[in-house]
């Protein structure tokens, strides 16, 4: 299961900096050693300190900065075994990927293809039918089922607002219409 990624070289003795995906960006070496996504290479990861929403780390066998930055970009990995149980309704979001969404009609809008963060909260990246991709936030109320052993979520799609250009706002104060 995916922990973190190596985001870059921190100081010159081998420290890297490690984006967490984990609830606590600590945790990302609560669950042993990492490894690469093959698991060829694994590293045993020590936490030193937290910077800017990541972790200071130092991993085994990295002794410089020029090995440390070599590793930048290296997704770091975990046993699924060795993450915590879930409770129920709660759930990976690495479980979410692959998975049909329907509306809660019953009518496929895809698969998910993914699921990001870009700091305001989690987004699915929905794939349609020929290769069309749309993003939803990820909340109770845009996705009100998640079933995990019916391979499915359902979605409530959002009311879409209109954006109208400058124009179109002016004529529409000319003629005593709000938008």
């Amino acid at each position: 299961m995916l922990v973190g990624v190596i985001a870059g070289a921190h100081g010159v003795r081998g420290e890297v900096r490690i984006r967490s995906f984990t609830a606590d960006p600590a945790d990302v070496a609560a669950y042993g050693p990492v490894s690469d996504e093959s698991g060829a290479r694994r590293f045993a990861v020590r936490i030193r300190s937290a910077v800017r929403g990541q972790v200071i780390a130092r991993l085994d066998g990295v002794a410089d900065r020029n090995a440390a930055e070599s590793l930048k970009g290296l997704r770091l990995y975990v046993p699924r075994d060795t993450l915590p149980r879930l409770g129920k309704d709660e759930w990976y979001l690495a479980d979410l990927i692959g998975l049909r969404a329907e509306d809660t009609a019953g009518k496929p809008l895809g698969r998910v293809k993914a699921v990001h963060n870009f700091g305001a909260g989690d987004v699915l990246e929905i794939e349609g039918a020929g290769g069309a991709t749309q993003f939803l936030s990820f909340t109770r109320r845009a996705v009100p089922e998640v079933d995990i052993a019916g391979g499915r979520i359902v979605i409530e799609p959002p009311v879409e607002v209109e954006a109208k250009g400058e124009a179109a706002n002016e004529a529409d104060d000319a003629s005593g219409r709000r938008t």
